[in-house]
């Protein structure tokens, strides 16, 4: 087809049959030819790209055409475009409605956007033709039909958009929390892997020792070493351990211990410190043993505080793996009904141990009011709520700055509070952030999603409200969520105008 050709009946005929434009009137149809601006395109040719400023309206006339966008750095096929019959036949028993393979980049125009995908060519020869953004909205004025076609596109459009975003939200969670899960697991379950390994030379130590022990004290001596013992297993932990002091009390009693003829004076020396002591402490404590017998108590000493540390290691990995893991199942509400009684602070808690690795350096500050009612609903689904809060604050905070929890009960609902000293959200975007697609993050790094299906997770799924107070230094992130056993709504209260929050009845 010859673009100098397009202007004339070809194009007229070409778009009579598009079913977008077959129920319009032979004038109206005379006014879209004078407009229209076709363009060819060969394979792999870009139509529009991913953050662009939206600024037409385009219609597939032959070939075909594929949208993709990079998110996180993966280039994801959306859709594909084509004017071949079998590929629409194929995909409209997914829903699809026959005349969305046809057209494209209505969404943004009618948000008054970016695009939000890249669109380009997809083999040998794609004819488009483009309708500026003036004109298209023109269009829908003057073509009553266009639109009839065009809004079950649009709503098909959107509700896909949140279905695959739902699934990648739930992709990335199951990520997020793996992650978090081998990055948290990683320090008990090495520690017990060390202990295991270590433990079987410890015991033999610890016999070897024990007999030569025996063999070398009297009862009196053997008494005394008993009665240490015992005082080394109530000792409390240390309450504060300045490291040059233990450091020097570790060599002054490896020192003294190589002297006294012990096997081990290294393994006695940071056994001892590690407890708090000095090496005074524990000569007054073997005043009574002699001169003989002073090596082989002093290396069964050692070797009982060897193997004292393995259990103690053990003792905190366990219950430490166990916390992960019930942390672990709260969080995706393994085995549960989907809607339950649930206190929230459990959720917020879970999801600050699955995103510790992404909180390493930020403060978190809790503000939790005692003894708050309990939520009826799907804890999963807030999880995910969640999530996407905290990770969007640590983001804005880069590493350093102060996250602040807070719930309380106002009336019948519960308040939730995500607030951090980020950058902030500018101002003339902060009307817009629960907007499907809208984000103010660079291309490549978030789909305008996450926000969005936050807020219809609280206001549908939840009967609640979520609302954005943001200035620099300072964005907070309120939830509000009924009480369970409640009928009421929660909606976010008026404000004054610096809070500017966007109040979760309905996006922008």
């Amino acid at each position: 087809m010859n673009v100098a050709d397009m202007k004339g009946p070809e194009l007229r005929s070409a778009l009579r049959e598009l079913e977008i434009f077959a129920g319009i009137t032979d004038e109206q149809l005379d006014w879209l030819v004078s407009v229209s601006e076709p363009r060819i395109l060969a394979d792999g040719d870009v139509l529009f790209r991913d953050g662009e400023e939206a600024t037409g309206f385009h219609v597939l006339l032959s070939g075909g055409l594929v949208v993709t966008k990079v998110v996180d750095g993966r280039e994801e096929v959306l859709t594909r475009h084509s004017t071949e019959e079998e590929s629409a036949a194929a995909e409209e028993h997914d829903g699809k409605p026959s005349a969305a393979h046809r057209f494209t980049g209505e969404l943004p125009l009618l948000t008054d956007g970016s695009y939000v995908a890249t669109a380009a060519a997809s083999g040998p020869s794609t004819t488009v033709v483009a309708y500026p953004k003036p004109v298209f909205f023109e269009m829908l004025t003057r073509c009553h039909g266009v639109a009839a076609v065009l809004i079950p596109v649009l709503a098909w459009r959107i509700k896909s958009s949140e279905v695959q975003a739902r699934k990648r939200a739930t992709v990335e969670a199951l990520g997020t929390l793996a992650a978090g899960l081998a990055h948290e697991l990683n320090n008990p379950a090495a520690a017990v892997a060390r202990a295991a390994q270590e433990l079987a030379p410890a015991l033999d130590r610890l016999t070897r020792t024990a007999q030569a022990w025996g063999a070398a004290a009297s009862g009196v001596e053997r008494s005394l070493l008993d009665r240490l013992a015992d005082e080394l297993d109530k000792l409390p932990p240390p309450a504060t351990t300045d490291p040059f002091a233990q450091a020097d009390a570790e060599e002054e009693i490896a020192d003294w211990a190589e002297e006294a003829g012990t096997e081990r004076p290294g393994l006695l020396g940071s056994g001892v410190a590690d407890l708090g002591l000095e090496l005074g402490w524990l000569l007054e404590r073997l005043a009574g043993v002699g001169e003989s017998a002073l090596a082989p108590a002093l290396d069964h000493l050692a070797a009982l505080l060897e193997i004292r540390s393995l259990a103690a290691e053990l003792r905190a990995a366990g219950p430490r793996i166990s916390q992960l893991v019930s942390a672990t199942r709260d969080y995706a509400n393994l085995d549960r009904a989907p809607e339950q009684r649930f206190p929230v602070t459990d959720g917020l808690e879970n999801t600050l141990v699955v995103l510790r690795a992404k909180l390493a350096g930020i403060s978190i500050v809790r503000e939790y009011e005692p003894d708050l009612p309990e939520l009826t609903g799907y804890p999963s689904e807030l999880n995910q709520v969640w999530t996407n809060l905290v990770d969007n604050a640590a983001e804005a905070m880069e590493g350093s700055g102060v996250l602040t929890l807070r719930a309380r009960a106002e009336g019948v609902c519960m308040v939730v509070e995500i607030a951090d000293t980020g950058r902030g959200i500018p101002a003339e975007s902060l009307p817009r952030i629960f907007e499907p697609f809208y984000t103010t993050k660079d291309v490549g790094k978030g789909t305008g999603l996450g926000l969005h299906l936050s807020y219809r997770i609280v206001t549908q799924r939840h009967h609640g409200s979520i609302a954005a107070r943001s200035r620099p230094g300072e964005t907070r992130m309120v939830v509000r969520l009924p009480f369970a056993g409640s009928a009421q709504s929660c909606v976010s209260p008026a404000t004054t105008p610096e809070t500017a929050p966007i109040v979760g009845t309905s996006p922008s």
